[in-house]
């Protein structure tokens, strides 16, 4: 019994590590979302039954692969859906043939990189690019996903059932697009991975702030592009990820609650990821083309060069705001910047500008809107405004640690 615990425990553990890898290598083996998809349950399903009598084998990944894709063809030939597969020969005969596909570890590795571009085809729209992306690269819950778009969960779900049709539809190559056609499909595929390592970097739901395993995903992935494309927008969303993720240690407490910024441990920041990421804002700055994300990595390392909160030069990180706002116009860049200019400025000229925000009827939804114009009323001694705000950002907020922190904030100001 104990034997098979382990094993248990073992199949658990590869399905958190390579589930995705293995997914992806089925799509391109198998050619199909939906089939690869099942074939990945049947692997695994299959994992459970014979690794506690056989044994692990000494590569899970490529076991899984050629189980699922055994488990695959076995049900092609059951529903006479593909009679020309009865032409291959027995399942030894396949194995050998398509050996090569899951032993050359390059290409496994690869197989994500593709899936993303083949996601992020110009045929699917902005919105469907990023929602088959997180669920089919990434595995986020459909749920998950809608909290990032701020979009109903239902709505999300037949994004991308109408996505995946598309893409069988108009036969969509699962490939890197060549080099000339990659500059026109990079923005796609850089939101798409900084979407994946904010829900790892901020977890949208669950009991932890952070999800280690989608910030190193898309940290990952980060460094595949710019190995393959190294344009600066591509570097300085490399670097503004490792920028952040440094922090990850000092931003939650033993006990898992939520530590802001300005109370962090800075012993704790990762230094060796800050001192890459500066090296890579600097690169994407000297190529006199930085896009936000490099901005937005230059914000991040004005953060991680200040040694305590006090020292941050609160009016070089107003002046950088001030550029990405030039160049990214969207309402949480406003709000980002309204918080810096609080910082700069004091919290009345702060909370102008987040009203205004409110006002025009942006981010209404957007717990952090009113999380930060709760922080700045309760500053400003406006203790009826700081309540409803924190209630208001409260009832938006899923994630555990979150909830817990505007409690105790709401908690602080019935002392008041």
């Amino acid at each position: 019994m104990a034997a098979t615990d382990s094993v248990q425990e073992t199949v658990s553990a590869v399905y958190l590590s390579d589930s995705r890898r293995v997914l992806a290598t089925l799509i391109r083996l198998l050619g199909d979302f939906d089939l690869a998809e099942e074939a990945l349950h049947d692997a695994f399903r299959a994992a459970l039954e014979q690794w506690p009598r056989d044994g692990v084998p000494a590569n899970p990944r490529a076991w899984l692969v050629s189980a699922g894709r055994f488990k695959a063809i076995d049900g092609m030939r059951r529903r006479k859906r593909f009679d020309s597969l009865d032409d291959v020969g027995d399942k030894a005969d396949i194995a050998v043939v398509d050996a090569a596909a899951w032993a050359d570890e390059e290409s496994v590795e690869d197989d994500r990189l593709r899936l993303i571009f083949t996601c992020c085809h110009p045929a699917l729209s902005s919105d469907a690019q990023v929602a088959l992306t997180l669920r089919e690269v990434c595995g986020l819950a459909t749920e998950e996903i809608a909290q990032a778009f701020l979009t109903p969960a239902p709505t999300l779900a037949q994004r991308i059932v109408r996505a995946k049709a598309k893409i069988r539809n108009a036969r969509i190559p699962y490939e890197v697009p060549t080099r000339p056609e990659l500059p026109e499909r990079l923005d796609a595929v850089l939101r798409v991975i900084y979407l994946v390592f904010n829900e790892g970097y901020a977890a949208s739901s669950g009991v932890v702030v952070t999800r280690q395993d989608l910030s190193a995903e898309a940290i990952r992935l980060g460094r595949l592009l710019v190995d393959l494309l190294p344009e600066p927008e591509a570097v300085g969303l490399l670097a503004l990820m490792l920028l952040h993720d440094s922090r990850r240690a000092a931003r939650s407490s033993p006990s898992g609650d939520l530590i802001l910024l300005d109370e962090q441990d800075r012993s704790l920041w990762n230094r060796d990821q800050i001192a890459e990421g500066t090296r890579l804002v600097e690169r994407a700055l000297a190529s006199r083309r930085p896009g936000p994300y490099a901005i937005q990595a230059a914000i991040a390392a004005v953060h991680a060069g200040a040694p305590d909160a006090a020292a941050t030069d609160w009016a070089e990180i107003v002046g950088l705001y001030d550029v990405l706002s030039r160049a990214d116009a969207s309402p949480v860049i406003a709000l980002n910047r309204a918080v810096a200019v609080a910082m700069r400025d004091g919290p009345a000229a702060g909370l102008v500008l987040i009203d205004a925000i409110l006002d025009r009827g942006d981010l209404l939804d957007y717990r952090l809107a009113h999380a930060a114009r709760a922080d700045l009323c309760r500053r400003l001694g406006r203790t009826a405004d700081a309540r409803a705000s924190y209630e208001r950002a409260l009832a938006l907020t899923r994630q555990e640690p979150e909830r817990r922190f505007l409690e105790r904030r709401l908690a602080e100001l019935g002392r008041l």
